[in-house]
């Protein structure tokens, strides 16, 4: 018998632009699943008795770029990246998976049909079929990220998944959809609660509406009731003769599936030497963009264990150290942090590591307050030329975001500070060969408040940077008044893309709480 449970996801009314509908790439994050979830970009025709009253339904196509497509596409994988189970854009990968072991997300524009939701699908269809698909509503979701959040969310009901919800001590309902906890980095919040504005989302053991004692199991739901579990291990989790062997430079790739899988790595020392290991979360973007899975490293002596790595800040986790002459092991694994489980924890990551002294030696960043100016200046000595150098801030002094990225030939960065509290700055400087340090920390407060309410750089060549008092609201459009982007924004520093429109003229319309503002860019 059919559960006939419809699963609705709460609106984020923000309009993508008309007309941007680019060709579906063909992608495929597990070929050799049975199981698929296939993403649907490219519009459908719907005759299904349980949609739309039986009545059809014409969903035109979902009016995105490549691009969009294509972080849409890796950010669900990632979701599902513990579990055999393809996800794909490939109508044909889509046809050839057993009927009762697929399902369709149509991504469209056409929500007129079902007003008032981001998408809606059937718990538990997966299985049923007949092919019954969910939905995802393109133009009410506003940007790639958006959109793969509730692509996730549906197909999470139609893998058996209800929604997950927050209860304050008394086991009071507070949130039907869990918004989850923290901010930057590491901000956490569960795929089937509401993920659309946390970086780390994730399956979680929590609760539902239907009570603070009814807890849902996610992992177990969808790895008991779809006819697919986890992908198999792929690497032991033993040392000594268990362990995979690492040569003196190294490059590995890896799958934590569940919050017991640990992978297992031998390292041999011959003599002492300095060593340098990153273990970074699969993303879409820089800071871990998009990352599911909070790198744990332990390492070990033998069979002693000489520290553990997890940095609370930061998904990624990197090892700087000297290693005398003996047998090493790192063990990798999901962990949690204040914000999250290590429940949910789980993920790809890449490993990389070399023995020899890093070429960057030193970054020296010091700050300077004139009333609302904010003037940094940094030294860096380095062995290797740098290609990269991000100036990062931070309103806590723990969770760090990218502020600007700078060219790596200036030394300098000044910022209009609109925030009354203490700023907090740090870089972030990448060589040539790949090898990131980080500077010192300097905290900044202004002795005077700005003036003008968004500050806005007119003259770009790719993006748009605005540097806002408050939250906002934009509208970009072309000089003949078509819309390009439309959305929102933060306090503090933010970037609106221009990379794939031609040179031109613009105008950017912002709206705040108490003002308003026009500007004309100039696209070179």
């Amino acid at each position: 018998m059919k559960n006939f449970t419809l699963k609705l996801i709460c609106l984020f009314a923000l309009a993508l632009p008309a007309g941007l509908m680019a060709q579906v790439p063909a992608l495929n994050s597990f070929s050799n699943a049975t199981a698929t979830i296939y993403i649907d970009f490219d519009g459908e025709t719907v005759n299904a008795a349980y949609w739309n009253s039986g009545n059809t339904l014409n969903c035109e196509p979902a009016q995105l770029t490549t691009a969009q497509m294509t972080e849409i596409f890796n950010r669900v994988s990632e979701d599902y990246r513990p579990f055999n189970v393809n996800i794909t854009t490939s109508l044909s990968a889509f046809i050839a998976a057993p009927v009762n072991q697929r399902i369709r997300i149509i991504v469209t524009p056409t929500s007129a049909w079902r007003p008032g939701v981001g998408g809606i699908s059937y718990t538990g269809s997966f299985t049923w079929g007949d092919d019954t698909p969910g939905f995802v509503f393109s133009d009410r979701l506003g940007n790639a990220k958006f959109i793969a959040e509730c692509v996730s969310h549906e197909s999470g009901h139609t893998v058996g998944l209800s929604h997950q919800s927050k209860y304050n001590g008394n086991c009071t309902l507070t949130e039907t959809y869990n918004t989850g906890n923290g901010a930057g980095e590491t901000g956490w919040a569960p795929v089937m609660g509401n993920s659309y504005n946390r970086n780390m989302t994730g399956w979680n053991d929590g609760p539902t509406p239907y009570g603070c004692a009814n807890t849902q199991d996610n992992l177990t739901i969808i790895t008991s009731q779809n006819g697919f579990t986890y992908r198999s291990d792929d690497y032991a989790e033993l040392m000594n003769a268990g362990a995979t062997n690492l040569n003196a430079s190294f490059s590995k790739e890896g799958i934590i599936t569940t919050a017991v899988d640990k992978d297992a790595f031998q390292y041999v020392v011959t003599q002492a030497s300095t060593f340098h290991m990153e273990v970074t979360p699969y993303s879409v973007g820089t800071y871990s963009t998009g990352a599911n899975l909070d790198v744990q490293v332990q390492l070990y002596n033998g069979s002693n264990l000489i520290r553990t790595y997890n940095p609370s800040n930061s998904m990624s986790t990197t090892i700087d150290t000297t290693l005398n002459a003996g047998t090493y092991y790192f063990l990798v694994s999901g962990a949690g942090n204040e914000f999250a489980s290590d429940y949910g924890s789980l993920g790809s990551y890449n490993m990389v590591g070399f023995r020899g002294a890093l070429a960057i030696h030193e970054i020296t960043l010091i700050g300077a307050v004139n009333k609302s100016k904010h003037s940094l200046n940094w030294s860096i000595i380095a062995d290797e030329p740098i290609k990269t150098i991000v100036l990062e801030m931070s309103i806590d002094g723990r969770n760090f975001a990218p502020l600007s990225t700078i060219n790596a030939a200036r030394n300098s960065f000044e910022y209009t500070a609109y925030q009354n509290s203490i700023l907090y700055y740090r870089l972030k400087v990448t060589s040539v060969i790949n090898e990131t340090a980080y500077s010192n920390v300097v905290a900044l407060k202004s002795t005077e408040s700005a003036g003008k309410p968004f500050n806005v750089s007119t003259f770009v060549q790719q993006d748009i940077r605005v540097n806002a008092a408050e939250n906002f609201q934009y509208l970009l459009t072309d000089i003949n008044g078509r819309t390009i982007a439309s959305g929102k924004g933060t306090m503090g520093m933010n970037m609106i893309y221009l990379t794939n429109q031609p040179s031109g003229m613009y105008v950017l319309q912002l709206v705040g709480s108490g003002a308003k503002q026009s500007e004309r860019i100039i696209k070179q």
